[in-house]
């Protein structure tokens, strides 16, 4: 399993390390919502509106239990850090105020909390992960250590998400989209070739093949480029060795110092004499 139990220090070791001052500043209970706005930092790319049907009708029913986490960038203006599912259903429940703590955060902590939350409640696609760890990693410098201690992933796990995002943007699409899962992105990820790897895809996500069966034709489809490349090589070996032997009958019938050689755009042979009678000699061969 890639995730360890308890999922790193989760949310509130962190929120626990960024209170915001003045403890009467820290908690407000009924937030105007249209007075928070979106995470910049927000790791998840898009969220259906199916999945937020049963939180809504929860918020109409029993309300917010657990408050949004924002942090304050003006007197009565804030910025989501987490809850962005339950701020979303608390409007399509018509609930224009929420609870919220307060919290000061930093850019890196604000996409740290986010991704803890999202990991936490399973509510993020492996590529959107994939492009949080990215981000915490190329802009933050967070190690691939401290992620897996943050998040609760094993090191390998974390490297092996952020290898798909070298997929070819089709792959992305249709990992964002559900078409094709983690597992059959990084089994197709073993394709040398992208070409191939593209093909594949389509295939995989047209049948619905299972992630094992896509193993098996990932080793097949390679299989056979290796093959492929084994009889060009061969190939060329032979034609090399072809041409050898030729250069050694025409050295026996003319001269040692008989040179053949071959290009991509032709070849040619060179036959070096000492005087006239042995250029004579070689133009009387080369009329037999």
């Amino acid at each position: 399993m890639d995730k360890n139990i308890g999922l790193g220090k989760g949310l509130s070791a962190l929120i626990s390390s960024t209170p915001a001052k003045g403890s009467e500043q820290a908690y407000i209970p009924d937030l105007p919502t249209d007075n928070i706005k979106p995470n910049p930092y927000q790791p998840r790319v898009e969220i259906k509106p199916e999945t937020l049907v049963e939180l809504t009708d929860s918020i109409r029913e029993h309300g917010i239990i657990e408050p949004l986490i924002v942090k304050r960038i003006t007197p009565s203006e804030f910025e989501l850090i987490a809850g962005e599912r339950r701020l979303r259903a608390a409007k399509l429940a018509n609930v224009d105020k929420v609870p919220v703590v307060i919290l000061e955060a930093s850019p890196q902590q604000m996409l740290e909390l986010a991704i803890v939350e999202n990991v936490q409640r399973a509510d993020l696609n492996p590529l959107e992960e994939a492009l949080a760890f990215e981000q915490l990693i190329s802009k933050f410098g967070v190690s691939h250590g401290e992620i897996s201690k943050k998040v609760g992933y094993s090191r390998p796990a974390i490297a092996n998400k952020i290898r798909l995002l070298t997929l070819p943007d089709e792959l992305k699409r249709g990992l964002l989209e559900e078409k094709i899962s983690e597992g059959h992105a990084r089994a197709l990820l073993g394709i040398k070739d992208r070409g191939v790897m593209i093909a594949a895809y389509k295939k995989v996500a047209k049948d619905g093949t299972s992630v094992r069966n896509t193993e098996e034709l990932v080793r097949r489809l390679n299989s056979q480029v290796t093959k492929k490349e084994d009889t060009e090589e061969a190939k060329a070996a032979v034609k090399d060795t072809k041409i050898v032997n030729m250069e050694k009958v025409l050295k026996k019938k003319f001269s040692s110092k008989l040179s053949l050689s071959r290009s991509a755009r032709g070849g040619k042979i060179i036959i070096p004499f000492k005087n006239d009678e042995e250029l004579e000699e070689y133009y009387k061969l080369l009329l037999k």
